[in-house]
């Protein structure tokens, strides 16, 4: 049996990186490597910085040809975060763990994207284990999955505990854990200040403790550092009984770091990053545990026709190359029609993007996207983030997958009037040149008065610092009310802007967060569509709907007067704009 022991600093008998020699199955294994991963988002192939899935599947042939017992698993969000999971609703992703064979898996918050009809298909679909301690039905109390589960090898019982975080409620779409009536009925026991979720997660450590574990093995997506009281390192320090904690949800780089439990007892603390950028490497031997995480630089695979990894390699790329044809067909599923075409830049100069420099009909959907699948009263989208046009007919996945590429998160915060005078105002800084900052509105309304110079002021990183002079911006209305200064609205836009600060909006990354990071942009479109507009988009978008109105010169009633003092009596009209020559392109990363 091997003897239980902890330490703060990695043990001497660390996973070898040199190759080795074969061991045969008569000799006695150098020990277990549980290999994991966390926050892979759909990142299934490697480039210069980050591992791939084959990458990981040679690598672990590779330990077990050295002689080494290996288990592998993941840490949440692993089914989401770009187009292939969405145009699969997560599929795709289960099939390349399903032929990783992968041991065990603890839902992060985007496994419940796709909602929880296909939670469950999706789960029964994973041939691992997948764990969580703390996803309940409400009604009961008793938990949707397997709080845990013992992974005997070697002879050594490793428990593992699945801990999933409670702000799953808020990360993805509330009322996939909701009745028809709008009554919450799952839950992630986030109650009574923390103590509920340590309570929980006592109680399945004890479990599997009196089932016999030799090792008890947290593999939680919580995160660290978040601002709550539900990260790892609080449960950490709120049970006893664990000996090691597999982190995910922060994207945090952790190597084998010791925290103290609440008996003042060490308990190692590892998490890979995101996107495949480590891989985590738990060494279980005659000398304890111990972490430690393999970087690109340190194992790169390189193909010998001799070995097991270039087996295990080309297997799981063979596999990866069939799904990306699937994915190149199902980029081509019809999702909805529309009646109208769908401008972002002019269909006879692609080069001028009109979305960057004026009101669009496509720029109104992206941003009434947003605003519905929140529930927000003002929605908003950068203009550098839409970046095709949509023409009459059938609208394919791969369209609006063209419309959003980068795949940023729909996010819902709350925002004064001011916090909103100011981002409308940094909008307009260049107009009327081009600007990927330039913000297409939904719930609101506002006049640009472009003969006022912007006296908007930013720092050296081009990040907002104020407005020293009078704003362009003025008679912005939300919902046919007056923007209000001092008043509270909640904001739907994506991650790039709330949480990046993404153009220099620097103005909401402090605000109170809502809805943090519930879906993909992309998928909103699709949400939208089809759960609002009934699948198609009708003659209410054939012309950008009059949300911002251009004034050129001054006129004997206009007033700068600030939005709050009324002034919403104005008919707003769409402003055409004529561009002569090359639009200026944008000097911001959209």
């Amino acid at each position: 049996m091997t003897i239980k022991r902890i330490t703060a600093v990695a043990l001497s008998a660390l996973v070898a990186v040199s190759a080795g020699v074969g061991v045969s199955a008569e000799e006695e294994s150098k020990g277990i490597v549980i290999l994991h991963t966390n926050d892979v988002h759909c990142g299934i192939n490697s480039d210069e910085d980050t591992f791939g899935y084959a990458d990981l599947a040679a690598y672990r042939a590779k330990l077990e040809s050295e002689g080494y017992t290996t288990l592998l698993v993941d840490a949440g969000d692993y089914s989401q975060g770009d187009v292939i999971g969405t145009v699969s609703s997560g599929e795709y992703l289960i099939r390349i763990m399903n032929e990783l064979d992968y041991d065990v898996a603890v839902p992060g918050n985007h496994e419940y994207d796709y909602g929880m009809d296909r939670f469950i298909e999706l789960k029964e679909l994973s041939e691992f284990d997948v764990i969580s301690s703390n996803f309940v039905e409400l009604s009961t109390n008793e938990p949707v999955l397997s709080r845990s589960v013992i992974k005997e090898v070697d002879g050594v019982k490793l428990g593992f505990v699945g801990i999933t975080t409670p702000a799953t409620v808020t990360s993805s779409t509330p009322k996939y854990f909701q009745n028809d009536s709008g009554e919450y009925i799952y839950g992630f026991c986030y109650g009574d200040n923390g103590q509920e979720l340590y309570d929980t997660v006592q109680a399945a450590v004890d479990e599997v403790t009196e089932q016999g574990a030799d090792y008890v093995i947290a593999l939680g997506h919580l995160g660290i550092g978040e601002g709550n009281v539900w990260t790892s390192d609080l449960v950490i320090a709120n049970t006893t009984g664990i000996d090691m904690f597999i982190d995910g949800h922060s994207h945090s780089i952790i190597e084998g770091e010791s925290y103290l439990n609440k008996n003042n007892e060490p308990v190692i603390l590892s998490s890979t990053g995101t996107k495949l950028s480590n891989i985590g490497a738990v060494t279980v031997d005659a000398n304890g545990i111990s972490a430690e995480l393999i970087s690109k630089d340190e194992y790169t695979y390189t193909e010998d026709l001799e070995t097991n990894e270039t087996n295990a390699y080309m297997k799981a790329s063979d596999l990866i190359e069939g799904i990306e044809a699937e994915y190149e067909e199902s980029a081509n599923q019809v999702v909805g029609k529309s009646a109208v075409e769908l401008i972002a830049t002019d269909p006879a100069n692609p080069d001028v993007r009109l979305v960057r420099m004026q009101e669009t009909n496509l720029g109104d959907y992206c941003a009434d996207a947003y605003r519905a699948v929140t529930g927000a009263d003002i929605g908003i989208s950068n203009g550098g983030g839409i970046r095709a046009n949509i023409g009459k007919g059938d609208i394919t996945y791969g369209m609006f997958i063209s419309v959003h590429p980068y795949c940023n998160e729909i996010c819902l915060t709350e925002a004064t009037g001011q916090d909103i005078l100011d981002a409308l105002e940094l909008g307009v800084t260049d107009y009327p040149d081009a600007s990927g900052g330039f913000l297409q509105v939904s719930g609101l309304t506002y006049e640009i008065h472009s003969y006022i110079p912007s006296s908007v002021k930013l720092d050296e990183n081009e990040t907002f610092v104020g407005v020293d002079g009078e704003y362009r911006v003025k008679n912005v209305t939300v919902n046919g009310e007056p923007l209000d200064l001092n008043k509270t609205y909640t904001l739907a836009t994506n991650n790039y802007i709330i949480k990046n600060g993404g153009d220099g909006y620097n103005m909401f990354m402090d605000n109170k967060l809502l809805l943090d990071s519930i879906s993909l942009d992309n998928a909103a479109l699709i949400t939208y569509l089809n759960e609002d507009l009934g699948g198609v988009i009708g003659e209410e978008y054939a012309e950008p709907q009059g949300r911002i109105r251009i004034v050129d010169a001054p006129s004997s009633d206009d007033t700068a007067a600030v939005p709050s003092t009324g002034n919403a009596d104005v008919s707003f009209v769409f402003g055409i704009i004529a561009i002569s020559g090359t639009a200026m392109l944008l000097s911001r990363r959209k």
